[in-house]
């Protein structure tokens, strides 16, 4: 190989010696070198999981919010409708899960283990399935009342019941991809 910048030839680096692969952290294969890998690799799906968590409790606690103070005298209460009821019932529901959630994973990161690894896992999965599934079932129901209404008077109580179901369909997205990285993991699991 040649430098490019200077126009000089480079010579090439020795091969590296046979001891050599673990002390460099394994990177050209290995057993140690596959280990590595794969603590990586669940570490990412573990840093990811949560993030997903935390980005559908920030959601589902906004879609919550919105909706609930969504009351401006009249017909312009949200609290008149059960298709947003049921928006705000739902989104307590998944803001609560996922706290519990982060919480686990905080009594994990301490070193302690909460349940049973299969059974974290299954919970997991059918927690983030379940929810995930219930928040696309709130939103789309408040969606076809949202459009009736917008046809008829475009106002900040439609604006505001519009903001609360986009920030439910965010929820939905994180919790389903949360739902992906643990039905991952479950499906990773050894039996033996």
């Amino acid at each position: 190989m040649a430098d490019v910048e200077k126009g000089a030839p480079v010579p090439a680096a020795a091969p590296p010696a046979e001891g050599a692969d673990a002390a460099a952290g394994g990177r050209s294969g290995g057993v140690v070198g596959a280990a590595l890998l794969r603590w990586r690799a669940q570490d990412v799906l573990e840093r990811s999981g949560s993030a997903l968590r935390a980005g559908a409790w920030a959601l589902s606690l906004l879609a919550f919010l919105v909706m609930v103070c969504n009351e401006h005298g009249d017909w312009k209460q949200f609290d008149r409708y059960e298709e947003y009821r049921y928006i705000v019932a739902v989104g307590l529901l998944a803001f609560v899960y996922t706290t519990l959630q982060l919480l686990r994973h905080g009594v994990r990161l301490t070193g302690c283990q909460d349940l049973q690894p299969k059974t974290g896992l299954l919970v997991d999965f059918a927690g983030d399935q379940v929810t995930a599934y219930l928040m696309m079932s709130a939103l789309s129901a408040a969606i076809p009342i949202t459009n009736r209404m917008r046809e008829g008077a475009d106002n900040v109580f439609t604006d505001s019941s519009a903001a609360s179901i986009s920030m439910a369909f965010f929820a939905f997205v994180c919790l389903a991809l949360s739902a992906l990285i643990s039905g991952f993991k479950l499906a990773k699991q050894t039996y033996i």
